[in-house]
């Protein structure tokens, strides 16, 4: 069975993945598996720009997005042959049964399914199955030089995969699209003498949890300081120094990646 392997840390936002899809699908026919994809509105493979963060401390995510190709996919739940699974695990829509069937579109939870408007047809990405069968990778994979994505059998990844996450987990629909070093939550700040206008270089900061779990850092020679891999929930930071009094925020509500601002320090 194929999977998709995408590693968020290698991707550099480059878009060859999104732009070599428009190259191979747009004005272009594969049957038995795809008509001609529409110059604009379809991103069968879309690239994801995400700022996690407030200025200045923020992280840029990329993060590709392909159809996920699951196990168990929702729009083959509707009930009728339009959509069906290969013996290698990519979906595919029949061109030729997915005229009218505007309803798929709102089916899949991932909005990776798009009507076009012109052939009056429901498509979506077919994992490059035509270049599959002759032996070769989909063009996005073959497009990514920094080897975020990847695309083989199931039992070369398994490792992997056992690392990795899927997106929506919790729809149950077993995506073959995995994931690995998706971005967690972060909290942020920076230390300083608000007395002498300056940073304060190896301050002790110590985050901690509702449960109680704590994480230490230091500041670093910006005064900067980052807790990074964070799960949502509530926490309490406390920032010593040697010489300076002892500073806290306490109910920090983590629902999104945040910087914290300033922690002046008092002598």
């Amino acid at each position: 069975m194929k999977v998709f392997v995408i590693d968020i840390a290698r991707c550099n936002g480059c878009y060859n993945c999104q732009i070599v899809c428009k190259d191979e699908h747009v004005g272009n026919e594969w049957l038995p598996y795809a008509k001609p994809q529409p110059d604009i509105g379809h991103f069968w493979m879309k690239l994801n720009e995400t700022v996690h963060g407030q200025v200045p401390k923020v992280n840029l995510e990329y993060r590709p997005l392909p159809c996920m190709h699951c196990d168990d996919p929702a729009c083959i739940q509707q009930g009728d042959d339009t959509v069906y699974k290969r013996q290698d695990g990519l979906v595919i829509i029949d061109p030729e049964k997915a005229a009218g069937k505007k309803e798929l579109v709102s089916a899949c939870p991932y909005d990776k399914i798009f009507w076009n408007e012109e052939l009056g047809i429901v498509q979506k990405c077919t994992g490059c199955a035509h270049l599959v069968d002759a032996g070769e990778i989909p063009r996005c994979v073959d497009a990514c030089s920094t080897g975020a994505l990847r695309f083989g059998e199931e039992e070369d990844f398994g490792d992997e995969i056992a690392a990795a996450e899927v997106l929506m987990p919790e729809k149950g629909l077993k995506p073959r699209v995995y994931y690995l070093n998706l971005p967690k939550l972060f909290i942020a700040g920076d230390v300083w003498d608000p007395a002498a206008n300056e940073i304060i270089e190896g301050a002790t900061i110590v985050l901690t949890a509702a449960d109680g779990t704590q994480y230490t850092t230091e500041s670093d020679d910006l005064g900067d300081f980052w807790f990074r891999k964070l799960n949502p929930g509530r926490y309490d930071i406390a920032v010593e120094a040697q010489e300076y009094k002892k500073s806290e925020k306490l109910g920090i509500e983590l629902t999104e990646s945040l910087n914290i601002g300033d922690f002046p320090l008092i002598k």
